[in-house]
């Protein structure tokens, strides 16, 4: 079994829980981060909430001998460094191409040179588009993307050939992708080059497909990052949550602490080899309800959710996960109800501070004419 374990981008949110998980089981953890001030705010340090056993490297994965010198010794690999936000990637294309893609590829040279016993990166719910429908007769169906003048109608769902709503049900890893962002195009690179490389080059690998994560250390000044940390930031400045459409839109809500117990599995678990797995909770919520939930657990439920009634480049319907697989391979088993991690999230976030830069980030989205 694997000793000693690098984590990219293993200051983050995602990155630090994963990292207590595996210290909790006698791993050593090193990690290299590039601190990212959009995450890490205009000075970024070490983070306090990163345990003081973890070896922190400060390094950009795009730099070949930073990323060389991290591996040595090194006996698996997580790959979470990523630029992470849908709407922003759809205007600093060329950011989001170099960190994701360019960063994948450097890592994955290093990795042929010196191999790991195994290597898991993070991917993304994002890459399917749109989830998988039920016709009213009961056949399963995939869909494309809505049409401007469908969304400029507001009419948000989708639909049969009699107009009857098509049912969203939970969306399997056997589903095509469906790219709608420049975002989910780099995960899914990132996905796919990994798989590549690590069948090529016999290097054990696994992709875990984040469904949307929530939970304590979630990088709320980051107008682009999940949206509950979204909402919490507008909530903390006395300010209403915005929801894009009309708020019905279903999502999959799963805690960090599952994602991080989903990933250390991957590591232990030798059928996880070549494998790609959703990490979600298996339920699903709609956008308006998760705002009033969080709302609530903050002891601000004056601050009703703004409906927008606006539709913003690379967002999809509907989508939530089919975590059969996880389940079957993994001996995966969500184990945060949502209500326990929401009550969990509200007691971290006092005390906190957050800078709400969502007007900022929908008038960039806006100028660049990415919401209708």
């Amino acid at each position: 079994m694997a000793q000693k374990v690098l984590i990219t981008g293993g200051a983050g949110f995602l990155g630090s829980h994963l990292a207590d998980e595996l210290l909790a089981r006698g791993y050593r953890v090193l990690v290299l981060d590039n601190l990212d001030p959009q995450v890490h705010g205009p000075q970024p340090k070490r983070p306090d909430y990163l345990d003081a056993d973890v070896e922190l490297i400060a390094g950009d994965v795009r730099d070949r001998g930073m990323v060389r010198h991290a591996l040595r010794g090194v006996d698996a690999v997580y790959h979470f460094a990523a630029a992470v936000g849908v709407g922003q990637s759809m205007y600093e294309v060329v950011h989001y191409t170099d960190v994701n893609n360019r960063g994948t590829a450097v890592l994955l040279e290093a990795l042929i040179e010196q191999p790991v016993e195994r290597l898991v990166v993070a991917s993304s719910m994002s890459l399917y588009g749109e989830g998988l429908y039920r016709t009213p007769t009961g056949a399963l169906r995939t869909v494309g993307e809505r049409t401007l003048d469908q969304l400029r109608r507001a009419d948000w769902d989708w639909r049969a050939e009699d107009a009857t709503p098509l049912a969203p049900v939970p969306t399997p890893e056997s589903k095509a992708p469906a790219l709608a962002s420049v975002y989910a195009l780099s995960k899914f690179d990132q996905e796919r080059m990994c798989l590549m490389i690590g069948r090529a080059y016999h290097i054990p690998t696994v992709a875990m497909r984040f469904f949307n994560a929530y939970g304590p250390r979630q990088a709320l000044s980051n107008p682009y990052t999940g949206v509950l940390a979204i909402f919490a930031s507008r909530l903390l400045n006395a300010n209403r949550p915005t929801i894009f459409e009309d708020g019905c839109q279903r999502r999959d809500f799963v805690s960090v602490y599952d994602i991080a117990r989903a990933c250390r599995l991957a590591l232990e678990t030798p059928a996880a080899a070549g494998e790609v797995f959703n990490v979600g909770s298996g339920n699903a919520y709609t956008v308006r309800e998760i705002a009033q939930r969080i709302a609530y657990v903050l002891g601000r439920e004056d601050l009703e959710p703004e409906i927008t009634g606006k539709y913003r480049a690379g967002d999809i319907r509907h989508c939530f996960a089919d975590i059969a697989k996880a389940r079957s391979v993994l001996g995966f088993e969500p184990q945060v109800s949502i209500d326990a991690g929401l009550t969990e999230l509200a007691a971290w976030l006092e005390g906190q501070a957050a800078v709400d830069r969502v007007a900022q980030a929908s008038a960039e989205l806006a100028a660049r004419g990415l919401t209708v």
